[in-house]
């Protein structure tokens, strides 16, 4: 159509993705760098400063699952002295809800698409489709 961009470059800029994270977590400056060496548009939402927002959570509790989002051999895991708990899905998932140190980071959303942690070949395929 005319007026429309029509070359891959200029459809690759229209892509954005929202990341959860931290600045000072490697694997979150690792993920904004992979997305801007691609040319993707970046919206960070640095966790240092403010908190995730319950129902934006709660979408990733759902569709990864607690257990895909825990930082298992983080410092806030031990700290808690989690490790020696046994939890269902539900505590655990309530777990991650108050106390958001306990994630995985980085949390990337792509449209309706959901990762938890570096994870390079998930955002590849993703980029592919673009």
């Amino acid at each position: 159509m005319p007026g429309q961009p029509s070359s891959p470059t200029n459809a690759k800029d229209a892509l954005t993705v929202q990341l959860f994270g931290r600045l000072d977590s490697q694997p979150t400056r690792s993920a904004l760098r992979f997305f801007k060496e691609r040319r993707v548009t970046v919206h960070l939402v640095d966790l240092a400063q403010r908190q995730m927002a319950p129902g934006e959570l709660r979408r990733f509790v759902d569709k990864l699952g607690p257990e895909t989002l825990v930082d298992r051999d983080g410092r806030a895991y031990r700290d808690a002295g989690l490790g020696y708990l046994r939890m269902d899905r539900d505590e655990l998932a309530e777990r991650l809800l108050a106390n958001q140190k306990l994630l995985r980071l980085p949390l990337v959303r792509f449209g309706n698409e959901l990762s938890a942690g570096p994870a390079e070949t998930t955002w590849k395929a993703w980029l592919g489709r673009g």
